[in-house]
């Protein structure tokens, strides 16, 4: 693991997976230092925002830590209904040699965690996807998907919380406003969060 400086106020572990980082992410969350007045968990990196004092101490915390078996806190749990209808439903089960109800199956039976956030407001990127929807983006992106849309993409899964290009496969719709700015918490997903998916179709 690396650390930066960012700035008076930042510090940036960069780490070597995606596990790592969720679990560096959890450790500073759980740990509650004084002076910590933000954590921004990536894909590869977890960026702290604190007072300069605490800084050191956010450093000296992770690198005691057993990052293998990080603490699991009390997550909030969250159920989103999913309409199974998406447009590349057939195609995701044709790649994975599947039919289009076990991929339901596997996609409701599974609970996911957000790693991260980011792409749009309120988009989560979603670890846990069974290993046979794990696949590749399409190979030419829409120019528009359609917000509520319920994608996967490689390790992870996630929805469009509104109107963009995107190139994830599409599995189904999500009619739970997952962004919106004029409430009191914007961003319906969290870091940490755990989330499971309903089929209502």
């Amino acid at each position: 693991m690396r650390w930066r400086r960012c700035g008076e106020h930042g510090v940036l572990a960069e780490c070597a997976s995606l596990t790592e980082a969720m679990a560096v992410r959890a450790t500073i969350a759980e740990a509650g230092l004084p002076g910590v007045t933000e954590i921004v968990p990536g894909a590869r990196s977890v960026l702290v925002v604190a007072e300069r004092s605490a800084l050191d101490p956010v450093r000296r915390l992770v690198e005691a830590a057993d990052l293998q078996h990080p603490p699991e806190g009390s997550p909030r749990e969250i159920v989103l209904d999913v309409r199974y209808d998406g447009e590349d439903l057939d195609l995701v089960a044709r790649t994975a040699g599947i039919g289009a109800d076990d991929v339901i199956r596997l996609h409701t039976g599974a609970e996911y965690t957000v790693a991260f956030t980011g792409f749009a407001p309120g988009f989560g990127y979603l670890t846990g996807l069974p290993e046979p929807l794990r696949q590749p983006r399409l190979e030419t992106p829409r120019t528009r998907v359609p917000p509520g849309s319920l994608g996967v993409a490689g390790e992870f899964t996630g929805v469009y919380p509104r109107s963009s290009p995107g190139g994830w496969r599409l599995i189904g719709n999500v009619g739970t406003t997952l962004f919106d700015p004029k409430a009191t918490r914007p961003a319906l997903l969290a870091p940490g969060d755990k989330v499971r998916f309903r089929s209502v179709s």
